[in-house]
């Protein structure tokens, strides 16, 4: 087994990893390969998080939830990558606990005290958010979904893309512009938040879904959707109105980090499976692990994803200790970019070191390098990073 307890943890932090570890050692290789190869969600893993109360985990005390912070965080979603699931295994539960931090900061009391203790129970679920659209991929400000008041209720019409878990989830998480971009001063004012009830809106026929086929997380459903006058009451705007766009991007750093870590995760897994494979092939006589040729991309490999956790998790202290936003934004970016690319890499040799048995599923190591390619591309790409680091950072000019 690789050494992967390269970090500093505290008490509390060792308690959640052994739980998680615990929890995911009920799910075996063979488990993710059939749901990554059905399509399927992977519905018996997430419901024994939600039965531990996982699905709490960021949501206070008083809410029926554990109260954890983002130091506890990313060592929870680490280990259920490096569990045996990788990244879909941590994608297909991300939602259900980052969803509902926009009701714990900004929902009303009526909101939080009636959903969040639900959610922290595990019997209900907000695991959707609908952010992207067709149009407007990383341009978040350039959306075109509407919500027109009208006599007590939002009328919401519009259009959304690559929105995952919708079909496993409650509740909708939704933004959408509530003052049209050409009549605001600034272009990241005039977008809300709202709460959606997904049954309600099945039931108005105002909803409409459309699955997008894909090669990465798999066991992960992605949606297209389209909003035709779906009507919510005005309780359920989450926060102010017209300032969406900056209760989204509270916290964003944060989540921000926990992704990095579940990039980790997988590079971990993969590195796991390279290095086990090496150990035990024989070729012209001998062990293939004991060729340089396959040692040091390995070796190289696990070099990158130790240093990636170690940023992870440095950016996770410094959130702990309240820092600069902006140096925290800067520090949570560097770590998903170079986790991301840290997985791709590690994925990539564990392929290399399969030979021809690289790409039978049977191997699993596909699957890690599909879903490591996914990971340069979300919640962010690796140059939209790398424009925020050359603005932010080396203050140079905005190149987007």
């Amino acid at each position: 087994m690789i050494q992967r307890d390269t970090v500093q943890l505290s008490e509390q932090q060792r308690l959640v990893r052994d739980s998680i570890r615990d929890i995911c050692s009920d799910f075996d290789a063979a488990y993710w390969r059939e749901h990554d190869e059905n399509a399927t969600y992977p519905e018996a893993f997430a419901d024994s998080l939600a039965d531990h109360g996982w699905f709490g985990a960021l949501i206070p005390e008083e809410y029926g939830g554990a109260g954890m912070s983002t130091a506890e965080a990313v060592v929870m979603m680490e280990e259920i990558a490096a569990g045996g699931g990788g990244f879909s295994a941590a994608q297909a539960v991300h939602g259900a606990i980052y969803n509902a931090v926009p009701l714990v900061k900004y929902g009303t009391e009526e909101m939080k005290s009636e959903l969040l203790p639900a959610v922290a129970e595990g019997d209900t679920s907000i695991q959707a958010f609908g952010l992207t659209e067709p149009n407007a991929g990383s341009d978040s400000t350039r959306i075109t979904t509407t919500a027109e008041k009208e006599d007590g209720e939002y009328v919401i019409n519009g259009q959304k893309i690559w929105i995952s878990r919708v079909d496993r989830s409650d509740y909708l998480v939704l933004m959408a512009r509530t003052t049209r971009r050409e009549a605001v001063d600034k272009r990241t004012k005039g977008l809300s938040m709202f709460l959606v009830d997904l049954e309600a809106a099945y039931e108005s026929d105002s909803l409409t879904l459309e699955q997008i086929e894909k090669t990465a997380g798999r066991a992960v459903h992605s949606y297209e959707l389209w909003l035709d006058d779906l009507r919510v009451d005005e309780s359920a705007l989450i926060g102010e109105e017209g300032n969406g766009f900056y209760q989204m991007l509270d916290g964003l750093n944060e989540e921000r980090l926990v992704i990095a870590a579940e990039c980790v995760g997988l590079g971990e897994l993969a590195l796991e499976a390279g290095a086990e494979y090496a150990s035990e092939r024989e070729v012209f006589g001998r062990k293939i692990g004991a060729n340089q040729a396959i040692q040091h991309p390995l070796a190289e490999a696990y070099a990158r994803v130790t240093a990636a956790k170690q940023t992870v998790y440095s950016a996770a202290d410094a959130v702990a200790r309240d820092g600069d936003a902006t140096a925290i934004g800067a520090r949570a970016n560097v770590a998903k970019y170079l986790a991301a690319d840290a997985a791709f890499d590690a994925a990539d040799a564990a392929v290399q070191t399969h030979g021809g048995f690289g790409i039978a599923r049977e191997y699993d190591v596909e699957r890690y390098l599909r879903e490591a390619r996914l990971t340069r591309l979300v919640p962010i790409t690796q140059e939209l990073v790398l424009n925020f680091v050359a603005e932010n950072e080396l203050d140079l000019p905005r190149s987007y």
